[in-house]
């Protein structure tokens, strides 16, 4: 009993196991997903795509993009075959374990993140094969140390690399051997609690240094001391984030800079009292610093520096503020005792710090100043009245003046308060609220660059200046040039996000090299437009509303293929110019519209097709008229009426029921011309009709019965159509008499009857011979029209009668006519 449990047991194990032991064998490629979001570019963009591991990607792929999913880990297989690869991100990933070999086959990468994931250890074998490795990214993984041996010592041409986070504590020499020549160094050692002196000096020369170091600032100055001390260079700017000094020891470190005679210092997300400012002046004083950057910074103190008024500052040639903020506005002093810092910049920078005015008197003491930057905050006219002291142009050297982004409103009150400002070449007014132009303002001569995009202007006026070189009406409610425009010296002009519906005149900027029109309302435009610009050399006009018709795109392919032979350049890509019309074109590169050349040359098309029918028809109407087709239809149309008129009468009924008798019969139907009447009437009807007892007609009795023909003038119905009367006539005759003469062929009436002789011919009812030709005079068949080819087969192989002219033939020739016209009545 025990042994079919056993072997039941073995059956169980083994085809449960086979499932798994196929799946751990299968193929990793059969599991992993795919993407497939590459551009022309042969950049691939797999972020924020859900993916668990690393997709395939085309091996041509130059850019790889997966940022943003849940990937926990890059085996040796992941990557293989992308030997073209030139940049890798997996930023903001969970990655926690990279195999050894992992980036081994991307011989070619130069940029390569893996910020912001779970790595624990740094291995130097990730990077042993990357050799031509430029730019390393790894900060904020959670590794306390970078490591021994170290990581980066293969990595030659690495000239950016970024590595620290929450969790490094701690830094050694050797951790960073051989890592020179950078370009940039970022370190992030907020929580940095032993430095090995020394670890970061090896890395001379260095481009750009930034730190983060938050802690060490606070709780050990001496450790931040020694890491400034081995980054300090004098042409290296030195970036420092995430600072809170608040006194004497917090601003020691910054001694080290100073003593190392930096020039360039920016403080970027901080927080000062004014303890920690006068330490910071009192320390710098004398130190070479030309350029003060200050961004994101929020002062906790009153303004109150005025121990430091006797410090050495004269070497500051730029003082930059981005987003400051004050605490406490209200208890904040005046910045008036801060004379000897503002006597000496040329470039000053408050940027969106809600600044609403600059005192004249502040204005006053910024004697040296040629660039001012007040852009992205609270000014009004009436405020900036005030700052520009009223235009007394006390700022004698200022060059640049950039007020963008704040509350102006009227350019003429602009205009008058830099009028005096000699020097003044730049001016920035973008983004204001600027909805109209004055006709005429007073401006600088000297005004090279004006800068009103991003304003409400519905239209210009002559108020620009003429000395302008550089303009920038971008972004604006403009629809077009007025004619009185004209700016000689103009060489760049932006119209960008306007509502231009073609090029401005190019009379207008005879100097202008180049103009931006990207995103208006442009439909087109031809070669005639671009010709108007005297001196034209870069284009920009993508991004319009481009009709796509055949013109505008055939001239478009021709000038782009033209290169650079044209004396105008369209300096922004293909995929700038999108047909917005026709709707069955919307989206569709311009340069790859194929038309047909029925699209393309309609209306040629029409005229050649309506010509060439036309010619046709012409020439099918030369035939068919010159085969008498038309006669033909003519005459069958005339012949059906009349038979099926005939052919009612016939079959109409009495009331009785009894058929109604025809009310004649002939025994032939003379057609003739009226012309030939005399003959008719003196030979033929008294011949015929009343023929005279003779010797001759003695013999033959019988043939000298009288003959009953049927003459129009005499035996035509009156009141009927004419045709019917014709038709009836042939219809009632047993034969029929043509007297032919050129004078028959000549009459209507005459060759009516021949036309429908001829169709009697085709009648089941009729004789071959019931049609007698008579002759008056000598007529060949040549000479009956052609169209009468049964007439004319008739005659040429039938015997017709011709009337003699000598007496003594006459009686034969009414002999052979009697008989002709007997002959039925023979048979019968």
């Amino acid at each position: 009993m025990k042994q079919p449990s056993v072997c039941s047991s073995a059956f169980f194990v083994l085809f449960f196991s086979f499932p798994l032991s196929w799946a751990q064998r299968s193929s990793p490629e059969d599991e992993r997903s795919s993407c497939n979001r590459c551009n022309e570019h042969l950049s691939c963009n797999c972020s924020y795509s859900g993916f668990d591991n690393v997709p395939t990607v085309t091996d041509s792929a130059l850019t790889i993009d997966l940022s943003f999913n849940h990937i926990t880990t890059v085996t040796n297989d992941d990557l293989r075959g992308h030997t073209r690869l030139r940049v890798l991100s997996l930023r903001g990933n969970i990655l926690a374990l990279i195999q050894p070999a992992a980036f081994s086959p991307l011989w070619s990468l130069e940029e390569l993140d893996l910020s912001d994931n779970q790595l624990t250890i740094l291995n130097q074998d990730w990077f042993s094969e990357l050799g031509a490795l430029r730019q390393l990214n790894l900060l904020n993984n959670p590794y306390r140390a970078l490591g021994s041996p170290p990581v980066f010592q293969g990595l030659r041409r690495l000239r950016r690399l970024a590595l620290g986070g929450a969790a490094l504590e701690e830094l050694r020499r050797e951790a960073l051997a051989g890592v020179t020549q950078l370009e940039e160094f970022t370190l992030h050692a907020n929580n940095l609690k032993r430095y090995e002196a020394g670890s970061l000096a090896d890395m001379w020369p260095l481009g750009r240094v930034i730190l983060s170091l938050h802690g060490p600032f606070l709780s050990d100055p001496a450790l931040a001391s020694a890491v400034l001390r081995d980054v300090s260079y004098p042409e290296t700017p030195m970036v420092l984030s995430d600072l809170h000094l608040i006194g004497y020891e917090s601003v020691q470190p910054l001694r080290e800079a100073a003593k190392s005679r930096i020039r360039s210092l920016t403080f970027r997300n901080f927080s000062l009292s004014d303890e920690a400012i006068v330490n910071f002046l009192l320390v710098s004083s004398g130190a070479p610093v030309t350029s003060l950057i200050v961004d994101d910074i929020t002062l906790t103190g009153e303004g109150r520096w005025e121990r430091a008024n006797w410090t050495d500052h004269k070497s500051i040639d730029e003082f930059f503020i981005r987003n400051a903020e004050i605490l406490d506005v209200y208890k904040f002093v005046s910045l008036l005792d801060l004379g000897f810092l503002l006597a000496y910049p040329r470039k000053v920078s408050v940027i969106g710090s809600k600044v609403f005015v600059m005192p004249c008197l502040t204005s006053h003491l910024l004697v040296n100043l040629q660039y001012l930057d007040l852009s992205d905050n609270l000014l009004t006219d009436l405020t900036l009245v005030e700052s520009l002291c009223q235009g007394d142009g006390s700022m004698k050297d200022l060059r640049v003046l950039n007020v963008s982004t704040n509350a102006l409103k009227s350019l003429s009150t602009l205009s008058w308060l830099v009028t005096k400002l000699s020097k003044l070449t730049h001016l920035d007014v973008s983004g204001n609220g600027y909805s109209s132009m004055p006709q005429g303002c007073s401006w600088p001569p000297t005004l090279r660059h004006l800068n009103l995009s991003w304003a409400k202007l519905t239209a210009v006026t002559p108020c620009l200046p003429t000395s302008l070189e550089v303009l920038d009406l971008s972004h604006n409610n403009l629809k077009a040039f007025p004619v009185a425009l004209s700016l000689p010296a103009l060489i760049e002009l932006h119209l960008s996000g306007n509502k231009f519906l073609s090029l401005p005149a190019g009379g207008m900027f005879p100097s202008l090299h180049t103009l931006i029109m990207t995103s208006n309302t442009l439909n087109m435009f031809g070669r005639s437009d671009l010709q108007s610009y005297r001196r034209l050399q870069n284009l920009q006009v993508g991004q319009n509303k481009f009709v796509c018709s055949c013109n505008f795109v055939s001239f478009f392919q021709s000038y782009r293929d033209s290169g650079r032979e044209e004396k105008v350049r369209l300096t922004d890509g293909d995929e700038s110019y999108i047909c917005d019309s026709p709707l069955h074109l919307r989206g569709e590169l311009v340069s790859r519209v194929r038309f047909t050349l029925s699209e393309c040359h309609l209306v040629l098309l029409v005229s050649s097709s309506c010509g060439t029918a036309l010619v046709l028809g012409i020439l099918l109407g030369v035939l068919l008229w010159h085969i008498h087709a038309f006669w033909y239809v003519k005459m069958m149309w005339a012949w059906l009426k009349a038979k099926r008129s005939s052919a009612s009468r016939r079959h109409r009924r009495h009331a009785d029921g009894t058929a109604v008798e025809p009310l004649l019969r002939f025994d032939a139907f003379v057609s003739y011309c009226e012309r030939d009447a005399g003959w008719v009437e003196n030979f033929l009807v008294p011949e015929l009709e009343e023929p005279r007892q003779n010797d001759e007609g003695a013999q033959n009795a019988e043939n000298l019965q009288p003959l009953s023909l049927c003459l129009h003038k005499r035996d035509f119905l009156p009141g009927h159509w004419i045709v019917d009367n014709i038709m009836s006539a042939m219809e009632r005759s047993r034969h029929t008499i043509f007297v032919l003469s050129e004078h028959f062929v000549r009459s209507d009436w005459c060759r009516y009857e021949l036309d429908f002789s001829h169709f009697r011919l085709f009648d089941g009812d009729a004789n071959g011979d019931a049609a007698i030709l008579v002759l008056l005079e000598p007529l060949s068949k040549d000479d009956i029209p052609r169209r009468f080819y049964k007439l004319r087969k008739l005659m040429g192989s039938t015997t017709y009668l011709e009337w003699p002219q000598e007496e003594e033939r006459r009686a034969e020739f009414w002999r052979n006519l009697r008989n002709a016209l007997r002959g039925d009545e023979e048979e019968d």
